[in-house]
């Protein structure tokens, strides 16, 4: 009988975990360095050493009722703290579930949001060399909105404004990149 119950315990302790929403990346796993070829390129920016690649990204166990999704990747400690949008996705449509190496810096297939650097695609990280390394915070917004509600080149405030109310869950994950 204890095994039995155990057994169940255990099945219904693995369904449950089953369903979190969660984002991942073949790239680099959760808190770990981002390799320097997914740092940005700015021309004439020293600390923008990569190659401006995006990371590959994908997710699973949206929540109930999910239409779209929005993307967005942030450094809350960089520009001294003020924080910098590295990049601000959405208008996803709810039946993808990734997005391959380097995609997200084309800006297709997802509506463009403006980040810090004015540009509507991902913009890798450039910390000052000597700042040590920064988070990149990369979060995933599940929504209820129809994957062509929003317009084009809103900033991540205007984005977070436009999906109250509508947000269905998130899943984060966390690089981190430093030029020391």
């Amino acid at each position: 009988m204890k095994r039995v119950a155990l057994g169940l315990m255990f099945c219904t302790m693995t369904a449950s975990a089953a369903e979190v929403f969660t984002l991942s990346s073949p790239d680099f796993s959760d808190n770990a360095l981002l390799d320097k070829k997914f740092a940005g390129n700015a021309e004439g920016k020293p600390a923008c050493t990569g190659e401006g690649i995006s990371p590959a990204l994908s997710w699973s166990n949206p929540p109930a009722g999910t239409k779209s999704y929005a993307l967005t990747l942030v450094d809350t400690v960089g520009a001294k703290g003020i924080g910098v949008n590295h990049m601000v996705a959405y208008n996803i449509p709810a039946q993808r579930s990734m997005f391959a190496r380097g995609e997200l810096t084309k800006g297709k297939d997802y509506t463009g949001g403006k980040n810090t650097p004015g540009t509507l695609h991902y913009y890798g990280p450039c910390p000052p060399s000597g700042s040590g390394a920064h988070h990149y915070i990369f979060t995933l917004i599940a929504t209820d909105l129809a994957p062509d509600a929003l317009p084009q080149g809103l900033t991540r405030e205007e984005l977070i404004g436009k999906l109250k109310g509508h947000a269905l869950g998130a899943a984060g994950l966390v690089g981190r990149f430093g030029n020391d």
